[in-house]
């Protein structure tokens, strides 16, 4: 599995390296949801920000471009969540 690069708002890249099945690092999976979730979260915040700074006469280049980096990221993690109920419901299906 190759790298997954992620951009932040502060242009600062985040790498997640391609995750290996081992007994010890069964929690890789845990720990990469709650980055991700926690890179939405900053990335909201710094969108609601720009919104403050365009109401006080602030950028409305950067705003505009917050905002669609906000719901690119929240439109990402709605279909991650749906691969996983997917992955799921499968999984459920089978019969054993």
């Amino acid at each position: 599995m190759s790298e997954i690069k992620i951009i932040n708002s502060g242009g600062q890249d985040i790498q997640f390296n391609s995750i290996t099945r081992t007994p010890k690092q069964s929690s890789n999976f845990d720990r990469l949801i709650t980055e991700a979730l926690e890179m939405l979260s900053q990335v909201q915040n710094n969108t609601e920000s720009a919104v403050k700074e365009l109401i006080s006469a602030g950028d409305i280049t950067h705003a505009i471009l917050m905002m669609e980096k906000a719901d690119m990221s929240f439109q990402l993690m709605i279909e991650v969540r749906n691969r996983l109920l997917n992955a799921y419901d499968e999984v459920m299906r089978m019969q054993v």
